[in-house]
């Protein structure tokens, strides 16, 4: 390896260490909440090239849902989606933020993230709740959310919506489905 090619492999493995990102290899196989960086994600929710990954977090919370009338059969009840509420944790357990309705991430240092929903892919697991593809919409404060412009949540565990339990007597309350998730922070 020549000297630019170690600079640089050492200035890249630095900026990973420091960001939380963790690899497949140098970690034991067991560990089953290690974090993984993306392998094999399906096209449509593949970041656009020249992005940077900046930092790799765990997801663990509820995904909030609420019993409403169905819009389309006024004599039909739906559970939908209204909110996240999951802590952020990097690869070693430490807290770095909060997830919540937006979809914001928000880091321990106070910056911002607020994301849309560019892409889905359901195909994933059928007892999870679908990988996505998110663009930033806002960021603020100076901090590690600062400057994202995309965001990925792969690697999701559960979250669905009740497939029961949604009728006149639970009209307007709220089912917390827990879940965890990975998400991928692109500048």
């Amino acid at each position: 390896m020549n000297p630019q090619s170690k600079f640089a492999f050492v200035l890249i493995l630095g900026a990973c260490l420091l960001s939380g990102c963790v690899g497949r290899h140098g970690r034991h196989q067991e560990q089953q909440d290690a974090l993984e960086l993306p392998i094999s994600v399906p096209a449509a929710l593949k970041v656009q090239p020249g992005q940077v990954l900046t930092l790799v977090a765990k997801g663990s919370g509820v995904q909030i849902y609420e019993c409403v009338i169905d819009k389309n059969d006024s004599n039909r009840y739906q559970w939908i989606f209204k909110a996240p509420e999951a802590e952020l944790s990097n690869f070693h357990g430490k807290s770095i933020g909060k997830h919540y309705g937006g979809p914001t991430w928000e880091a321990n240092d106070g910056s911002k993230v607020v994301g849309q929903v560019k892409a889905s892919d359901k195909d994933t697991d059928a007892n999870a709740i679908p990988w996505l593809l998110l663009n930033a919409t806002s960021n603020s404060g100076s901090g590690l959310f600062a400057r994202t412009t995309s965001i990925q949540r792969l690697y999701t565990v559960s979250g669905k919506a009740p497939s029961d339990g949604c009728d006149q007597a639970h009209l307007g309350k709220e089912s917390r489905v827990t879940y965890t998730a990975q998400y991928y922070f692109y500048n």
